[in-house]
């Protein structure tokens, strides 16, 4: 499948990648050969094949999901630089509750 250079360009807008126009020229084969390889793949019959999440046959490592003692509201306020009550103060990030723009 041959790849125009409109093409080329549309796939590296997408992509959010400037390309210069040698840059086209180079890619366009690339991309060629990628498309081709992914269309061989999807001849293949994978009717009978599990579906994986990876290549490597692995067991999970996480820990146990055991409910753990967690802080307190008064320690987690312990070193905020400013506080309300039982809430942490932050600035304003756009701009006050009551202003008007």
């Amino acid at each position: 499948m041959a790849l125009s250079a409109d093409d080329v360009r549309r796939l590296a807008l997408l992509a959010r990648l400037e390309l210069s126009d040698d840059e086209v020229n180079a890619m366009g084969p690339q991309i060629s050969k990628i498309l081709g390889f992914v269309e061989q793949l999807s001849e293949l019959d994978t009717e009978d094949i599990d579906p994986m999440t990876t290549a490597l046959d692995v067991d999970n490592r996480w820990r146990d999901d055991d409910i753990q003692p967690g802080l307190t509201n008064d320690q987690a306020l312990q070193n905020a630089p400013a506080r309300d009550d039982d809430c942490f103060l932050v600035p304003p990030v756009l701009g006050t509750a009551g202003a008007k723009n």
